[in-house]
Parts: C-alpha cells; structure tokens; sequence
C-alpha cells in the first residue's frame, strides 16, 4: 500500500451564479489528498493518513476517499474544523487564501498517529502539511521512524505565505529529504529553497547529496527533467491540454509515477536505489499524462485508469 501522509482540504472553486459576482463551490482537494484520489483511481492499492473533521466538508472528504477506493484506517477524527482553500483563477492558474487555524489537519500531534502496518510499502508526503506546525513535526518524526525498508518520495509544493519559521522549515525539509528516495520539486519550489545564484542543474546536484535517488524537476509547459544520483538524466515533454486550471496537476502527476513505478515492481527502496533512466521516464511520461488529464477539467478531478 502506498500511504499518503499530509493535508486533506476544501477548495472553494469561484463559479459563475448566473447573475451577480461569482460565488464558491467546495471541491475536495489538497496537496496529498489529490494524490492519494489520483492513485485509488488508476488501480493502485492506497490509504491516507490524515486528520479529518466531524463537520460537513470532513464528511465530504472521506466520502470523496471512499469512492476513488482510497483506504482510511489511518485517518484522524476530531472535532476541529476543516481547511479551506478559496481559490482565485486567473488565465487557468490558481492562487490560493488559506483558513487554517486550529483546524483538523494542522493540529495533529505523533500520538495521534496509528502504528503502520506492513501492509503499507511506500510513503508519500507534501505539500502545506509539512509546514504547518504542530502537524509537520509529527510528520517528520513519523517519516524518521517508520522509512526503514520502506520507499519514500517527497514534493515539499511550498507555499512561502504558510512558512513562520524559514530556518525551522528549511531544517525540518532537509531532515525529511535525508530520508528520501523520490524528491519532486517545481523550478519555483527549488529557486525558494535554494536562493542562490545556481543554475537548476546545480541546485538539483545540491538536493542529490543530501541523500535522495532521484529528484524530477517539473516546469510546468516545458515537461520535466529526472535526474539520478549516478549523474544520468531524462527529459520527459509536457502533454498537450486544452487546459481549464492547474489545480492538482502536479499532485496528480507524483500520483502517475508512483502508479508507474508500482507497476513496473520497482517501488522499492531496493529497487530506487538502482533506478535506470528507462524506468524513471516511463514513470514521468505516466505522470505527465494523467496530469494532462487533471488540467483539461475544473479542479484537481485526476482520472480513472479507463480514461487513459
């Protein structure tokens, strides 16, 4: 099972009323919640370790979980309320005003974490979860104890606006990068974790020694580029879309590779460490289109295997 560990939330996707200003229709997303749905759509035997509210839109997620066959044993109930991301568009691209405080999601503490299972072969984590205390040191202590022999990838998807402590959050990054196999990062994620006068190639090498196998580098219409630690490369091209938003595409692209790499039998910690570049773009090219997919529709709605 690959258990995707992080933010369950709602964005709130401005709609035409028909007459007057728009108003907001609340879709079920979040960073690793799109990912996990991505991957219990393609066919990929997955569950969720997240915090989850009592209210209504808490309910909405996990009903939204159980229909794309997504596993939640591991999720968290409480009474604190649910995220919300209001989301702008402006030519397809979405920004983003979070209300998060005291909420579900962010107030998770380790204890609050059930004991995984062997069952669950891969880990996945990302986005506003792991800056948002007191829930992203919870989850860096769970990755600390709990990636031995198991595969491990990471998309940091910063969101600087979320970030109260640079150095505490740069800190907490590395330690969980230190653990990983997979970092996905965007050319913007990579710029504002490392600010200094390198080109991208030079950045990536940086990420490289601090322990990873792979790092895939995405830059949105210009495809992506992987790169392993042996010093290989492969660039894979961005599928062409009749986009209609972003948001989710690079949620549901980590889900296509992961998806990919399953099912190719090399999603292990094993078998990453010794990852060819045919099998790293077989897995960015499955990621690039089950994304294309997502980015074709209005919000992060990734698509069933049949669709592809």
């Amino acid at each position: 099972m690959i258990l995707c560990c992080g933010e369950a939330l709602i964005d709130m996707i401005p709609t035409p009323t028909g007459s007057g200003p728009d108003g907001f229709v609340p879709h079920s997303g979040g960073a690793v919640f799109n990912t996990a749905i991505a991957l219990g759509r393609l066919g990929v035997q997955t569950g969720m370790l997240t915090g989850l509210s009592s209210d209504m839109f808490g309910r909405q997620l996990a009903e939204s979980l159980k229909a794309s066959h997504v596993d939640t044993s591991h999720v968290v109930l409480s009474d604190r309320p649910t995220t919300l991301a209001f989301v702008r568009l402006v030519d397809g691209h979405a920004t983003y005003c979070f209300f998060d405080e005291n909420s579900a999601g962010r107030m998770l503490d380790q204890a609050d974490f059930p004991a995984l299972s062997s069952e669950v072969s891969t880990l996945f984590f990302g986005g506003i979860s792991l800056a948002c205390e007191p829930a992203a040191d919870a989850y860096s202590t769970l990755l600390a104890r709990e990636s031995r022999g198991r595969a491990v990838m990471i998309d940091p998807n910063i969101r600087p606006r979320f970030i109260k402590d640079i150095v505490r959050y740069r800190s907490r990054l590395d330690r969980m990068i230190s653990h990983a196999d997979i970092v996905k990062v965007s050319d913007e994620d990579l710029n504002w974790l490392l600010p200094s006068p390198l080109s991208l190639h030079e950045k990536v090498s940086v990420l490289l020694e601090k322990g990873p196998s792979a790092v895939i580098l995405t830059r949105g219409g210009e495809g992506a580029t992987g790169f392993l630690a042996d010093g290989s490369e492969v660039r894979v091209a961005a599928e062409r879309a009749e986009i209609a938003d972003t948001v989710g595409a690079g949620d549901t692209f980590n889900a296509g590779v992961l998806a990919k790499l399953s099912e190719l039998g090399c999603l292990t910690k094993a078998h990453l460490q010794n990852l060819t570049t045919d099998t790293l773009r077989l897995a960015m090219e499955h990621g690039a289109k089950v994304a294309a997919v997502t980015v074709s529709r209005t919000g992060a709605n990734p698509p069933w295997a049949r669709e592809l």
